[in-house]
């Protein structure tokens, strides 16, 4: 009897010890650590860029990623140089992160070409299906997903507001760059104007340079407003495009509130901080293993416009009642 006892207490330590060696190796295994790629095609310097990343990180923490622990975030800027984009892009690549972040068409262009397995999410990008980053918005299909930002949707509508401005005015300049989407968005807003009897003076302002060019051009073509179409490198020149702007008496139309807050006149279009946070949900939901694919592309809710009064003034512009009645928010 004594034997069997014996045997019995051996048979029972065995088994806890092999249930607590169990879980001392399960112990001892790290947590899955994450790794997160994000292509910015804005400057590293940028206020707004900035507060749009941290808000992307600290949206990520609070659904539980710490960096650090389960997380790391390799960011990369093209600080507005769009011969930079690809060299970032394939270095971004060549990480093998779980999941790639690029902003604006171009970004977008250059990681597509990079990999065709890495999901990627996108935002500040104006048309996905006409880019062929997705087959539609409801259903991408392939590893591509994220935020649209309205931007041919509202080509248009700066026609109406630019008109509203100078209502005296006749020509308007459009200035442009190489980013892909936006000969579609002239072809809009060129559609608008001549629908409303005005004339469409299109630039290109890929440079200081160029963008000085430009600005005289627009004077001597006697252009009274400018409508910005966004992305790289314009983002990166705010500060330029709104100084030659005051130079050449030239009120702008731009689509993002950071145009404004440098000294341009007008901004319309989403606000940029949800747009963040939408991304950084469409990262969470990857990383628990969604495909890209089957997440429908978002379209932000929240549109703004944003004037700046002090720059009104500077170049005698009266901002009608109806828009300052509009506006989410008067700079003073």
């Amino acid at each position: 009897m004594m034997k069997k006892k014996a045997r019995l207490l051996t048979v029972l330590l065995s088994v806890l010890l092999w249930i607590a060696s169990g879980e001392m190796v399960s112990a001892q295994q790290p947590a899955k650590v994450y790794r997160v790629a994000y292509l910015s095609t804005a400057s590293s310097n940028s206020t707004s860029s900035k507060a749009g990343f941290e808000e992307f990180q600290k949206t990520l923490r609070d659904l539980g990623y710490i960096e650090g622990q389960n997380l790391v975030i390799d960011p990369r800027w093209a600080d507005g140089s769009a011969e930079r984009i690809p060299g970032l892009a394939a270095e971004l690549v060549a990480l093998k992160p779980d999941v790639i972040v690029a902003t604006t068409t171009p970004g977008v262009t250059a990681v597509k070409a990079a990999t065709s397995t890495i999901p990627i999410v996108m935002m500040i990008v104006s048309d996905p299906v006409g880019a062929g980053f997705v087959t539609s918005l409801a259903r991408p299909g392939g590893n591509i997903t994220g935020v649209t930002d309205f931007g041919v949707d509202l080509a248009a509508k700066s026609v109406e507001l630019v008109h509203a401005l100078v209502p005296s005015g006749t020509r308007i300049a459009v200035l442009m760059s190489d980013n892909p989407v936006h000969p579609l968005q002239l072809k809009l807003i060129q559609d608008a104007a001549t629908n409303m009897r005005l004339t469409v003076l299109p630039l290109m302002g890929r440079s200081v340079g160029e963008l000085e060019k430009s600005f005289r051009m627009a004077e001597t073509e006697n252009a009274t407003t400018v409508i910005v179409l966004g992305g790289p490198p314009h983002n990166a020149l705010r500060e330029k495009i709104a100084e030659l702007a005051m130079r050449s008496k030239l009120a702008t139309i731009s689509p993002q509130r950071p145009y404004v807050d440098v000294g341009g006149l007008v901004s319309y279009g989403p606000k940029s901080l949800p747009q963040y946070r939408l991304v950084a949900g469409f990262v969470d939901q990857i990383l628990k293993g969604r495909k890209p694919g089957d997440l429908p592309v978002q379209q932000p809710v929240e549109l703004e416009l944003v004037i700046n009064l002090k720059t009104a003034k500077a170049l005698g512009i009266t901002i009608p009642q109806s828009l300052l009645l509009r506006a989410t928010e008067v700079i003073q």
